[in-house]
């Protein structure tokens, strides 16, 4: 059998009624998807189930067949459509909620890309470890898809060939995504960020230019800790710098960036590797001193109400892995939530900073939830200040042509409390 064959195979397989676990982020097997687009009258009656990103993952699913369906978390521009028809289901949880439904959840097959075996046949899921373990155990039939360029990466768990119902060697590309050069005003929000982090201190970053800005500003500072959903390539930075040492300092669920750092994670034992039910766990982050969780806003009102998905009502994304990683951090000794934004969107036309949240927004932290804001104008401790203060500190970190209209608006929101 040709090693092409052997995913068409996997993909024979495939009956209407089926829910069939496709990871996301890097873990996406695009040789799989290459397979269903050969036959994509197979996927007809075929629920997929994926933790798939937006702006990462492309993979269109519900467009092989009109009958095929997904169980999705993120928002994605293909789904918009199939949405409308009821052939996608949306689910606003966050990644705890998302490992619960994926534990909970009846798996007819399981696609994992895996790392070449070891001697003892373990083979390693590589650069990405969150959702698969969810599903693993259960799933009727279990495929491995058998990636030479799939590192073998420090995990806390891995797959036995001999339990792997079929088993498909196939040199294919991996996902891959680099994060990108931030501007400025990125740079500017990444120092005041800098400034509230400490020697010693335990982080967790998300994804994107926001991040990037963040940790190029880390780099001056020692012994500090990773412990977050994704890694990517910046983090490199903080090796070679020195800001980060020691082996098991970083912890992730998920790599993401090029070939290259994805080579160095099989070499580099400061790079561990855990599945969502060990990195979003709230009470092991709770037990991580000086545990600080930073994140990217869409917006913050005068109340500290955060939206973090969500544009004139279009969602972009979805819940994901930030409440738990705030929740964990502001119970955490020392620790800390800090919530970044630039304070205007359109080419500086709209402020970011609003009176309240409007219908076209998500709340994705509560109020209560709120501890630092920074935006290129500064930062400011939130979580011990009344109403009027945080309103008061919340409209100097908003940008200057903005401010006046924004003290009005909240005087005569304070009048009406």
């Amino acid at each position: 059998m040709n090693k092409q064959a052997c995913l068409d195979q996997v993909v024979a397989m495939l009956r209407p009624g089926m829910n069939v676990f496709i990871p996301g982020t890097s873990g996406e097997s695009l040789a799989f998807f290459e397979a269903l687009c050969r036959h994509p009258d197979k996927a007809a009656g075929v629920r997929f189930v994926g933790v798939h990103f937006p702006g990462i993952n492309f993979g269109d699913y519900p467009g092989l067949h009109p009958q095929a369906r997904q169980r999705a978390y993120f928002i994605q521009p293909n789904l918009r459509e199939p949405m409308r028809q009821g052939r996608v289901d949306l689910l606003p949880l966050d990644y705890t909620g998302v490992w619960q439904d994926l534990q909970s959840l009846p798996i007819d097959l399981a696609l994992a890309q895996v790392s070449p075996p070891d001697a003892a046949g373990r083979m390693s899921l590589g650069v990405c470890h969150d959702f698969l373990p969810a599903v693993w155990a259960r799933a009727a039939i279990r495929v491995a898809h058998v990636n030479p360029r799939m590192p073998r990466t420090q995990s806390s768990f891995s797959i036995a060939r001999a339990d792997c119902d079929v088993v498909c060697e196939i040199d294919a590309p991996l996902v891959t995504q680099l994060s990108g050069d931030p501007g400025p005003e990125l740079l500017a929000i990444g120092r005041h960020v800098a400034a509230m982090v400490r020697d010693g201190d335990t982080l967790q970053l998300g994804i994107g230019k926001m991040q990037s800005a963040v940790v190029r500003s880390l780099r001056e500072h020692r012994q500090l800790r990773l412990h977050s959903g994704m890694v990517t390539e910046e983090i490199l930075g903080l090796r070679e710098s020195g800001a980060i040492q020691g082996v098991g300092s970083i912890v992730a669920g998920v790599a993401l960036g090029d070939e290259s750092f994805y080579r160095r994670l099989a070499e580099d034992d400061a790079f561990a590797f855990r599945s969502v039910g060990e990195t979003h766990d709230i009470c092991s982050i709770a037990r991580i001193p000086n545990f600080v969780s930073i994140n990217a806003a869409v917006e913050i009102d005068l109340f500290g109400q955060v939206n973090c998905d969500c544009l004139d009502g279009r969602l972009l994304a979805g819940v994901g892995g930030m409440p738990p990683f705030v929740t964990g951090a502001r119970l955490a000794p020392g620790g800390r939530a800090i919530f970044c934004l630039s304070s205007t969107a359109g080419k500086g036309t709209i402020s970011r900073i609003v009176p309240r949240l409007g219908t076209g927004s998500a709340v994705g932290a509560a109020r209560y939830m709120l501890d630092r804001v920074v935006t290129e104008h500064g930062s400011a401790e939130l979580a011990k200040l009344s109403l009027h203060q945080r309103a008061e500190k919340l409209i100097e970190l908003a940008d200057p042509p903005f401010r006046e209209g924004l003290a009005a608006e909240w005087a005569g929101i304070a009048a009406g409390l």
